[in-house]
């Protein structure tokens, strides 16, 4: 419960401590005051029904068709108070999920969170980050206003009921048990709080595996739309392979994941529902079966019994926001364990058991220098050593090795990804670009694409097309902003790596590391390309990993990984 507590603690701190959000807070009491106005409404409704019921106890008609204005004031009342509350309480909605959201956010880029948090990669990753982003901050902000909204001028309601309740119980409840005389005073208001009481904990206990069949819900619907998502990124992929059988496999047993933990939720809802649908119907007639004693005793009028009616079941409703409130209370909290989990994952990585966190990074340098490094997986199990370098300014270097021998997770090292390891990396100061073998195309035109991550607009004119010009993609903007999103979609892998070529041209780094970044050319475009590139950025470092030589690449130095081939020492030769 205080781990609990302690989530929702910190995640309310996020949504008021954000920007503007003492005004957010401001918000959050106006609505909180419309609310609690809604007691005072209903305060004017039990007295109202002791009015109304004894002008027809009376049979007089004067007074009644008075009553029937008064009540027509205050559903009016009623209702403009509702609308108003719920359109500032949507407001506040928008407002705090913003806040939440650009939280969410900054947690998941800063620090390339992201990349280390991705599923798999790390004994603290997190499943469906889009998922707790997207939807859980939404989710929590607007189960916090309804429920602590609900909760708050509940409980103020509850003194205010009780207090009339109390008021107008001046009857005892009088019987005989085994001989003995037996007198309640007051005894509508005791039962009340037994009746809820009692109902509480029957709820709870029906519907106490709620909150994990929520949390698995969410999961596993989120992995549905993540394969379908991955479907249609792969469209060529999958098409090519006639795959077609085989996703359709995969996409029937996620959803048949969401059909299996969907058939225990609606099964335990049901079982939830067997008993608080009655208790719900129930309450406007209990009041009156408990009451009827004194009735018919003579002890009140019929306006009496219909205001203790009223005031025994708003106490009753008061008390029963935990019944009535139960699925929307667990569907709560456990929106509220995913995304704490997502902020509190993103602080710093866990521990992983066996899998040492030594390399002494320095950074700032005028050269990239690697001292007895060695690197190894999120296991602990070690790859191909590392051996010592030196590379400086303006030269090109070919990093060579057998598959599997770290050549991506070194270039990762370079890039301050990999914590994974022992020795020393110095890192140069400078603008660095990494290019991996599949380069990222961001959502929009080629012109955005190319640019990436620069804004195409803040370059000159016709840099954008000149740059694909040069890697061969010249007219490919058949939009003055680029912003033709099918010119990105259909382009082929070795087009795609064009693209990031030009990147190189419109970024113009200091130091350039291509991962595979031409494995999809032919040798002859391979050449004419990296020859352009050397020409077109004298001053860039190059550090290319491939398998194959880069021939047009003048000065080049080799850099092997792994155990050294035949023709060559393990370590950096001219």
């Amino acid at each position: 419960m205080w781990a609990l507590l302690g989530r929702f603690r910190r995640l309310i701190l996020i949504c008021i401590g954000g920007p503007g959000g003492w005004r957010g807070g401001a918000l959050y009491v106006v609505v909180l005051a419309l609310e609690l106005s809604s007691v005072w409404i209903g305060l004017q409704l039990i007295a109202w029904n002791a009015d109304f019921y004894n002008a027809l106890e009376r049979v007089d008609a004067a007074a009644a068709v008075t009553q029937i204005g008064v009540f027509a004031v205050l559903i009016m009342t009623s209702a403009a108070r509702f609308l108003l509350s719920d359109y500032l309480r949507k407001r506040l909605l928008i407002w705090w999920r913003e806040v939440l959201t650009s939280a969410a956010l900054d947690c998941w880029l800063a620090d390339k969170t992201f990349w280390r948090l991705r599923p798999g990669a790390s004994p603290d990753s997190v499943e469906n980050p889009d998922q707790r982003i997207a939807e859980d901050c939404r989710l929590f902000v607007r189960g916090l206003l309804r429920e602590t909204l609900d909760l708050i001028s509940g409980l103020v309601g509850l003194f205010t009921y009780v207090t009339l309740l109390w008021s107008l119980s001046t009857f005892p409840l009088a019987f005989t048990l085994f001989g003995f005389g037996i007198e309640i005073p007051r005894y509508m208001v005791w039962l009340s709080f037994i009746y809820v009481a009692i109902s509480s904990v029957i709820t709870h206990g029906l519907g106490k595996p709620l909150k994990s069949l929520f949390f698995e819900q969410e999961a596993r619907e989120a992995n549905f739309r993540y394969a379908l998502a991955r479907l249609r990124d792969s469209a060529t992929e999958v098409a090519l392979s006639d795959g077609e059988p085989a996703e359709r496999r995969l996409l029937d047993s996620h959803f048949a994941a969401i059909r299996a933990n969907w058939r225990r939720l609606i099964r335990r809802e049901v079982i939830v529902g067997l008993f608080t649908r009655p208790y719900f119907q129930t309450v406007l007639q209990v009041p009156i079966f408990f009451a009827l004693p004194a009735y018919l005793a003579g002890a009140m009028t019929l306006g009496g019994l219909m205001q203790i009616r009223s005031a025994f079941m708003n106490v009753v409703t008061t008390l029963s926001w935990f019944i009535f409130s139960y699925r929307d209370l667990a569907d709560l909290v456990a929106t509220t364990e995913r995304l704490d989990g997502l902020f509190q994952a993103s602080k710093a990585p866990l521990p992983s058991p066996g899998a040492p966190r030594d390399i002494e990074r320095v950074t700032g340098g005028e050269r990239l220098r690697v001292s007895g490094l060695r690197l190894a997986t999120p296991t602990g199990a070690w790859l191909r050593p590392v051996p010592d370098a030196e590379v400086g300014r303006g030269e090109r270097v070919w990093v060579r090795g057998p598959s599997g021998a770290g050549k991506s997770t070194l270039f990762a090292a370079f890039a301050g990804l990999w914590p994974y390891g022992e020795g020393r990396l110095e890192t140069p100061a400078g603008a660095a670009l990494f290019m991996p073998q599949r380069p990222y195309l961001p959502q929009g035109g080629l012109a955005e694409a190319a640019a990436y991550p620069l804004d195409p607009a803040a370059l000159p004119n016709g840099a954008v097309e000149d740059a694909l010009r040069l890697v061969g993609l010249g007219g490919r903007l058949t939009t003055p902003g680029g912003s033709d999103e099918t010119a990105v979609q259909g382009l082929s892998g070795g087009e795609r790596q064009r693209v990031a070529l030009a990147r190189l041209l419109l970024n113009r780094p200091d130091w350039a590391y291509l991962d595979e970044a031409t494995s999809a050319l032919d040798e002859p475009a391979e050449a004419e390309l990296l020859a352009m590139l050397e020409a077109r950025l004298p001053d860039t470092t190059f550090i290319v990993a491939a398998h194959r030589r880069p021939q047009s690449l003048t000065g080049l130095r080799e850099f092997h990984v792994g155990p050294a081939p035949r023709d060559a020492e393990d370590r950096l030769t001219a």
